[in-house]
């Protein structure tokens, strides 16, 4: 089994877009995956899944169905739910949107941490410090300091490191300056701290749409269109397959690539 987290201290970045997306998309590829929803407050991710198991049922659909684990309070009842599950390919785990003793330990225990954020300084803000005056790069984050020592401690640990990915997601058409800049900044960043950086999902309207019922772009097909099928979701799911692709996994067991 590998451990994919994603976490980002900022709420509004698209955690629970991203985890619901690849956890019925590698589903889809045959693969074996379980689902953790430790935001305990907003439940994003076991909405989803809750929806998805009514609307298979009301629409007698054959579509994948993600194991969910529950029962998680602390560090040591996750290990235990880690440690404990059946075999699987991949479990995912959503985050909360801040520092927690439980966020943490799921870093720890990744193998993949996927951090999604907007092209905007507002969610960069989460990652580095810059100066207000020449926009150059002064310091990393507490969020990045709190990745960079979970992988400091999983390669004592376990002898191999965790790799990070830094998601441009929603991406716009519009305000390309402005993007230039982030991107720059985030560039400037990942050599000093060390993550991959990756064009995650555009700012599509499908994306948000299918939530209520469960589905993502992945399950739509002649017997699945609970909304009109257009070419932008014919777009939308090449671009899944893309960033399966560029993050790394398959649907094999323990098929999680690390970056060169």
């Amino acid at each position: 089994m590998r451990t994919i987290v994603i976490g980002n201290e900022k709420g509004g970045a698209g955690k629970s877009t991203v985890a619901v997306h690849l956890a019925v998309a590698l589903a889809h590829e045959g693969a074996k995956v379980a689902v953790l929803d430790l935001d305990l407050r907003q439940r994003s991710l076991d909405h989803f899944f809750a929806s998805r198991a009514r609307w298979i049922e009301a629409n007698g659909a054959a579509l994948p169905r993600p194991d969910r684990l529950e029962g998680v309070s602390d560090a040591a009842s996750l290990e235990g739910v880690l440690q404990g599950v059946a075999p699987l390919d991949f479990t995912i785990i959503d985050t909360p949107g801040a520092d927690t003793e439980l966020s943490r330990a799921a870093h720890q225990a990744a193998d993949l941490i996927i951090t999604p954020m907007n092209d905007s300084f507002v969610d960069f803000d989460v990652l580095g410090e810059i100066d207000p005056v020449t926009l150059n790069l002064i310091r990393p984050s507490l969020y990045s300091e709190t990745v960079w020592e979970a992988r400091k401690l999983r390669a004592a640990g376990h002898r191999r490191s965790i790799d990070w990915v830094v998601l441009h997601n929603r991406l716009a058409s519009s305000d390309p300056r402005n993007r230039r800049r982030v991107d720059e900044r985030v560039e400037a960043l990942s050599r000093r701290v060390g993550f991959r950086t990756l064009h995650g999902l555009r700012d599509r309207v499908i994306y948000r749409e299918l939530f209520p019922f469960g589905l993502t772009v992945s399950d739509l097909g002649p017997g699945v269109r609970p909304v009109p099928v257009s070419l932008g979701h014919v777009a939308a799911r090449q671009e899944m397959r893309v960033l399966l692709g560029e993050l790394g996994v398959n649907s094999s067991p323990g098929a999680i690539l690390a970056a060169e």
